[in-house]
């Protein structure tokens, strides 16, 4: 039976279902199959906070989306074009996110009258006209899951478990994935397990031959490969990412990978991933609670290792005194801050960009620290070796800053050469035959770093205030003065060490610039080059340094009459280049636990240029 297939410039595609439908999996999977066929993507995955919320129920839905395109994107879609829905509770959470006349796959078997009124109707939204306007296929992808998975040798129960790769497996014929690539990962993952292994390759081949067959799909929909610059591209995650970075800083810088965290979403992935390369010499421990694992990591540190700890803000809060400890010992030691909404526990799940403040000051006393932040998923990896460089160079904590929809999200990332990644130079002290003198400094105003235990280099170091020079305790007000502005001169400095702001500019005549940090990179371009296309002219720039900022942060902002900056909180960044430089900037806030979408910053750079 031949079909019609049309050509799309970009489609977004969503899967909804319970937590134990498997749509992360589902996600995952639509997701390497884009990958190989070229097509540039961008992903946002949408965890529940509850651990088990009762089945069928809205708290419960898990959600994948995925934007694939011929063409470059930057965002993983403000609506929908389909949504592939299992259970009555994923239609009613995500309908909203479908734009008007989108497709809707729904499991029809699923939608009983029990489960209606568990997801929080009052009348099946398949009858009731809830659905007018969408197009509507109400598929038994269950019923069907479990015919194909007859013979088998298994129960009903764990048939109906491969409902997921029916719906991949429809999906995937619709836009016209590759399905070597699902099976080749299936047999990876349960070829251990026969009778599994033969159910989901069953269900996968039974939603690919109803897609192929049924006459209720007249077409299917082809996106051709994106343009790329020639090179060895993988799928890569945030977290992923980061962790690769991590590993990469050590190789070039000859030190140990150290790092230590206690379990906290969404940054325990760091951890998992980091624990899985023990062939490059990773130590990776899992501590008793985030206060221990930030002193391991410092004492690694001061033994001579790449040091690293990592968290969420919760986590932050607790590590703000051995930070502290870490910014008077100057020591190397990397922070990594994966964001997620707060206050307090917050929404665990959810993304935010709300401890800019916290890593800025968040700490007793004048303690000042480097800020790096990543803006893409596969920034993190450049993230991640920039972090160590700056540390290991100056003898300081890093913060890396991270959020959750950068952690969990994914997009192509060209696999860079090793020889040009930079090299990190720790460059011990060594022995003079002079007195050693642990706190006298360079040119960066960077302290030695000696090994504990090397002959000559026997040294004092702790919390209390020391002396310019030996290092000794010190309570001398002069000396206490002169310690705390040499630390801030050596942040300060590393102004000079960074690139400098660029700005985008193409008219070099705009009225407005929009200013961001972070994960808002992906929709401040999305959004400008939507109101460039309307014929306003707006300029861009996008800060990867937070403190210090570049050296020339205030003489680009003081060069437009507007300034807009977008961010997932009550206006951090602003707030601090409004009281730096004294320009009139306005915040563009959102803090609901999802990106901001560029529909919404696009509206809103209308709203400022036409005031």
């Amino acid at each position: 039976m031949s079909k019609a297939v049309r050509e799309r410039e970009r489609i977004v595609v969503r899967f909804a279902g319970d937590s134990g439908d498997g749509m992360q999996l589902t996600g995952d999977r639509f997701t390497s199959a884009t990958a190989v066929l070229g097509n540039d993507l961008a992903t946002l995955p949408d965890f529940p906070a509850e651990i088990r919320a009762p089945a069928g129920t809205v708290h419960g839905v898990s959600a994948f989306q995925i934007q694939f395109a011929s063409n470059d994107i930057t965002t993983p879609g403000d609506h929908a074009d389909v949504l592939v829905a299992m259970n009555p509770a994923a239609l009613k959470a995500d309908l909203d996110k479908v734009g008007k006349g989108g497709v809707l796959i729904l499991n029809e078997d699923s939608f009983t009258e029990r489960n209606v009124q568990k997801a929080g109707y009052t009348a099946d939204p398949l009858q009731d006209g809830t659905l007018d306007g969408y197009q509507v296929y109400k598929v038994p992808m269950t019923s069907i899951t479990v015919r194909a998975t007859e013979g088998i040798g298994i129960g009903k129960k764990e048939s109906e478990r491969a409902k997921n790769m029916f719906a991949l497996g429809l999906v995937s014929w619709m836009f016209g994935r590759p399905t070597e690539t699902t099976l080749n990962w299936l047999e990876k993952k349960f070829g251990s397990r026969q009778e599994i292994f033969d159910a989901n390759v069953a269900a996968f081949k039974a939603g690919y031959n109803f897609g192929e067959t049924t006459e209720l799909f007249a077409e299917s929909y082809k996106v051709e490969a994106a343009p790329q610059v020639p090179g060895t591209y993988r799928n890569i995650d945030g977290a992923t990412a980061l962790a690769w970075g991590l590993i990469a800083a050590s190789e070039r810088s000859g030190l140990p990978l150290f790092y230590a965290s206690y379990p906290i979403t969404p940054a325990s992935e760091l951890l998992h991933e980091l624990s899985r390369h023990k062939n490059f010499g990773v130590v990776t421990i899992q501590a008793e609670d985030e206060i221990a694992a930030a002193n391991i990591a410092l004492g690694a540190a001061f033994s001579g290792q790449l040091a690293v700890t990592g968290t969420s803000g919760p986590g932050i809060d607790l590590k703000a005194e051995t930070i502290g400890l870490a910014v008077i010992m100057e020591l190397p030691m990397i922070i990594v801050d994966v964001q997620r909404a707060g206050p307090s526990t917050g929404m665990p799940t959810k993304t935010e960009q709300a401890d800019l403040l916290l890593a800025m000051y968040g700490r007793h006393g004048e303690s000042p620290l480097p800020i790096v932040s990543a803006s893409t998923p596969a920034e993190c990896f450049t993230a991640a070796l920039e972090a160590a460089r700056i540390a290991v160079r100056y003898r300081t904590p890093v913060i890396l800053l991270s959020d959750t929809f950068i952690a969990n999200s994914s997009e192509p990332w060209p696999i860079p050469e090793v020889e040009s990644l930079p090299s990190i130079e720790p460059e011990f002290a060594t022995p003079n035959g002079q007195d050693f003198l642990p706190y006298s400094r360079d040119e960066k105003l960077a302290r030695p770093w000696a090994i504990p235990g090397t002959p000559g280099l026997v040294h004092r170091i702790g919390g209390l205030e020391r002396q310019d020079g030996t290092g000794n305790i010190s309570y001398d007000a002069a000396n206490h003065e002169l310690m705390t502005r040499l630390r801030q001169a050596k942040v300060d400095g590393i102004a000079d060490d960074i690139p400098a702001l660029e700005v985008e500019d193409p008219s070099g005549e705009a009225e407005l610039l929009v200013l961001g940090w972070g994960s808002s990179l992906g929709t401040i371009t999305a959004a400008v080059a939507r109101a460039r296309a309307d014929g306003r002219s707006v300029a861009t720039a996008h800060l990867r340094h937070l403190n210090p900022f570049p050296t020339n942060t205030g003489e680009i902002v003081r060069a437009y009459r507007k300034v807009l900056i977008p961010e997932m909180n009550m206006g951090q960044l602003a707030a601090l280049i409004r009281a730096r430089y004294l320009v009139d900037a306005a915040s563009y806030s959102k803090v609901q636990g999802l990106p901001i979408f560029a529909e919404e910053l696009e509206h809103e750079i209308a709203r400022v240029l036409d005031e």
